[in-house]
């Protein structure tokens, strides 16, 4: 059986990764969804093991203590996210290509295990304030946590090195595109991932 292939995508939050990751599965590449673990509550019309696994906190730290993550972090004080390893081998067992859709540090460190065989990229906004306005726009959170996430942003892209490519979200329809195309050019030339490892 075919073994898949990993690609990452990693932003600041409101930079538009999940929209472009979104395309890309609707997309004929053989994605498979890596769904991540978080302790924060459902937003919306999330759905537990559609969108995120929503964990309590003792059981996520339950699951570090099992060495059961490819990858964690505390994004803020007592809200954990993380990838678990038992999402790459749904994946691969499926013969598909893994898809990550996964915070800055997440990303760079599933960059950082899986070297040559991963593509990361990093979808950067165009500024700062237009961050902070499509994070308004979004409405989803309170103006502290906007302000968090902002300061959080500015530290994320003192990473944007550690990844293979950077695509600057200014014009949607224009990153979708891109995307599109380095993610294509990489799944056709990549070797497999071997035994899901």
């Amino acid at each position: 059986m075919k073994e898949g292939k990993l690609v990452i995508f990693s932003a600041p939050s409101g930079a538009g990764k999940t929209t472009i990751v979104k395309h890309l599965l609707s997309r004929n590449l053989n994605f498979g969804f890596s769904i991540s673990a978080t302790t924060r509550k459902p937003r919306g019309a999330e759905q537990n093991g559609k969108d995120y696994y929503f964990l309590s906190v003792e059981e996520f730290k339950n699951k570090i203590e099992r060495e059961e993550f490819l990858e964690w972090e505390e994004v803020y004080p007592g809200c954990f996210y993380g990838t678990l390893k038992s999402e790459v081998e749904r994946i691969c067992r499926n013969g598909q290509n893994i898809l990550f859709d996964v915070d800055v540090v997440g990303g760079s460190n599933i960059k950082k295990y899986y070297g040559e065989k991963a593509l990361a990229v990093f979808i950067q906004p165009p500024s700062i304030q237009e961050l902070e306005k499509r994070l308004l726009a979004r409405s989803t959170d309170c103006i502290e946590v906007i302000k968090e996430r902002i300061a959080k942003a500015e530290h994320e892209l003192t990473y944007v090195h550690l990844f293979d490519i950077i695509i600057i979200n200014d014009q949607l329809d224009v990153a979708l595109q891109e995307a599109e195309e380095k993610v294509s050019e990489f799944l056709d030339r990549s070797p497999d991932l071997k035994n899901c490892e």
